[in-house]
């Protein structure tokens, strides 16, 4: 067995949380830092239906990529979904500790994975941000190449089947899928930098309007294939990478958290 303090501080020596970005709220964020964990789900996002999860499973502990608690919260109570959230976890004595921009930048997380789920190679940073404690390089984004050459509608079927997306947006700028960059979740902003990284062709999320009019005027291949699906590939890492670190747990990714919307 291992406390969620012990789980805490591997984590934080595999993506420190120091890592994170202004905005952000990476930490441990719920619960009791002795308390005993046998049984530790992992999740995307923490909701009202993952809590309901947890606890039906009997975990003690809910690792998650977005943080459960990202707003200061004016009150807790059951009239909204995080006081539901917040109050259910209290309740069944269940800690949240979340990795966000953190595990987004660091080597083998989000954005790694990313690239190795879209079939990428050689891949190397998008942005840098900075060095981390064995000298490895830590960012947002991951440039990569793509063997095949195949057109970018070729390349978009691949890459929801690979990610199990529900649907995806392009726009196809006419040139073959080579010199890919990645960048998981909300990332099209990056743009220049990609660009700047001579690449054709951009796969992230959440992408507006007008960056596939900027895109397509600057000749440069996007792909939106979703937030949930370019980000759920690191669930797998973190799962495998806490089994690993702690043999005595029961770990296991959540089955009933998925896109929040459709396709027609």
């Amino acid at each position: 067995m291992a406390t969620v303090n012990e789980i805490y501080t591997f984590l934080d020596q595999l993506a420190p949380f120091s890592y994170q970005m202004d905005f952000d709220n990476a930490g441990f964020l719920v619960g009791r830092g002795a308390r005993e964990v046998k049984k530790l789900l992992v999740s995307l996002d923490i909701t009202e239906e993952v809590v309901q999860e947890a606890a039906q499973w009997g975990a003690e502990l809910v690792v998650s990529h977005h943080p459960v608690i990202f707003h200061p919260a004016r009150s807790m109570t059951d009239q909204d979904p995080t006081g539901r959230i917040l109050l259910t976890m209290a309740e069944d004595g269940i800690a949240a500790i979340c990795a966000h921009t953190n595990l987004d930048a660091v080597t083998g997380g989000v954005n790694d994975a990313l690239a190795r789920a879209v079939g990428l190679s050689d891949v190397s940073m998008l942005q840098t941000q900075g060095v981390d404690l064995r000298g490895l390089p830590y960012g947002i984004g991951r440039v990569g190449t793509l063997e095949g050459s195949p057109s970018l509608v070729e390349y978009a079927a691949r890459v929801k089947v690979a990610l199990g997306a529900n649907g995806v947006r392009y726009v196809d700028a006419g040139r073959p899928v080579c010199r890919v960059a990645v960048g998981g979740g909300a990332c099209g902003d990056m743009l220049p930098e990609v660009i700047g990284q001579g690449c054709d062709t951009f796969l992230t999320s959440d992408v507006k309007y007008n960056g596939f009019l900027d895109a397509k005027a600057l000749g440069t291949n996007l792909i939106d294939a979703g937030h949930f699906p370019t980000e759920q590939v690191v669930c797998p890492v973190l799962a495998e990478e806490l089994q690993r670190a702690f043999p005595g747990l029961t770990v296991r990714i959540s089955a009933v958290h998925g896109e929040v919307f459709s396709y027609l």
